[in-house]
């Protein structure tokens, strides 16, 4: 039988478009040469945010809940049980994301897949034809050409200790460097980060990063900023980036274009052969969970015959620390360098009664930045950045407002919750 959709990789754009298009009755079949869910779900995502829910409390107990009036003698952290609770965690979504595919009807195929060619009837791949495919190989880790690399942890090997190191080089200081900084330095590693940039945090906004890395270094964590690593000696997480798995898997079968080693899409996420598609970290355009289940979506849509396109002006960022980061659009460095009218508010997160009444210590930083249109006057928003918590839950918020392009005047309009932390964003428009 020849299916309607071949989807090669299980991960977050995999398992969404497997489901979504079996509910539209596609013949679906899935291939998954490791385990549903992909790196996010089983390597990155999930079990890393479930074993920093465990360093908050941690850090509570150790002290950080006692000007809240609740002290704990002497805590311990069981790592060991830590770990074991995370891998329930990974086992019970995987398990639940089987279950949902098996209900819509997919069929998944536990292989490593082979695109074998092109046929008139569509695309062989292994034993199996389709009419469509849909390229959904993900990343995987860049590991620099540095003396004792085959030495180093990946984030695989790191979110699989079950002992903490006593002490932790993390080099590269952007989101997964940060989050296991983070995480370890909690759990009583003596942690040094090493960045050969500037700055920590990646494309994150400069007073951001700054406030995030001064934070740090006020728990003990230490950041070696312009460095480079000669050699890896001691326990070291290599976190340097991420690049396609855009090479094998017979791509070179069908003459696929392959551009700075990632797979080329269009809007719709159409590669160059027609019916052939790539969605997630393969396309390289962001390598983020959440944009793949988008673009898993329009590219689903798009063999359905439904209109959709992929827009990347209102994806949101997030670095899991404590506290937490967010991103979404413009920072006004990038606006300004791209000629814009733009112009920014900052406020500090203690404008907020919530997170004062929250947060202890009250370090946090809320910044949007706008583009006034010059004939108008009018200033729409085209970026924001925050550092405090909750800020994973309150950029969902201002994606919102990003995609829809509001205006200050608009936004004044909605009515936050109160009291709430996400009352910052109606402080800063009004400070605009």
């Amino acid at each position: 039988m020849i299916a309607d959709l071949i989807i090669i990789g299980g991960g977050p754009a995999g398992y969404h478009a497997a489901e979504l298009a079996a509910k539209n009755g596609l013949t679906t079949v899935l291939f998954e040469k490791r385990a549903v869910g992909g790196v996010c779900l089983n390597e990155g995502c999930i079990p890393s945010k479930a074993l920093l829910h465990t360093a908050k409390l941690y850090d509570y107990a150790k002290g950080g809940a006692a000007p809240y009036g609740v002290r704990c003698d002497n805590p311990v952290l069981d790592y060991a049980a830590a770990v074991k609770r995370k891998d329930k965690v990974v086992k019970k979504l995987v398990a639940g994301i089987e279950a949902s595919l098996k209900n819509a009807g997919v069929e998944i195929v536990r292989e490593a897949a082979e695109i074998q060619g092109r046929t008139e009837s569509g695309f062989t791949v292994s034993d199996r034809q389709a009419k469509n495919l849909l390229l959904c190989t993900g990343s995987e880790p860049v590991l620099p050409p540095i003396k004792g690399i085959e030495k180093a942890l990946t984030n695989r090997e790191i979110l699989a200790l079950t002992e903490v190191p006593k002490e932790l080089t993390v080099l590269g200081g952007g989101v997964i460097g940060l989050e296991m900084a983070s995480l370890f330095h909690s759990a009583g590693s003596a942690v040094t980060v090493v960045e050969m940039t500037d700055k920590i945090a990646g494309s994150f906004d400069r007073d951001i990063s700054e406030l995030l890395q001064k934070i740090y270094e006020k728990k003990g964590v230490t950041f070696k900023l312009n460095t480079k690593l000669d050699e890896i000696t001691g326990t070291t997480l290599v976190s340097t980036g991420r690049r396609p798995a855009a090479a094998g898997n017979g791509f070179e079968n069908i003459n696929l274009l392959v551009e700075n080693g990632a797979v080329v899409t269009d809007e719709t996420m159409q590669t160059n052969i027609p019916g052939v598609y790539a969605a997630g970290d393969v396309n390289g355009k962001s390598m983020l969970a959440h944009t793949a289940y988008r673009e898993a979506e329009v590219a689903v849509n798009t063999i359905l015959g439904k209109k959709d396109k992929m827009e990347y002006n209102a994806i949101p960022s997030v670095i899991y620390t404590n506290p937490e980061a967010a991103s979404i659009g413009e920072t006004l460095e990038r606006a300004k360098a791209k000629g814009t009218n733009a112009a920014e508010t900052s406020l500090s997160m203690m404008y907020s009664g919530r997170f004062m009444a929250d947060n202890e210590r009250g370090e946090g930083l809320c910044k949007l930045v706008w583009d006034r249109d010059p004939q108008t006057a009018a200033a729409r928003l085209i970026g924001a950045h925050m550092l405090g918590n909750p800020a994973s839950e309150i950029i969902s918020t201002l994606s919102a407002v990003l995609f829809r392009e509001m205006t200050i005047g608009q936004i004044k309009k909605i009515v936050f919750p109160h009291p709430t932390v996400s009352e910052i964003v109606k402080e800063a428009v009004f400070h605009a």
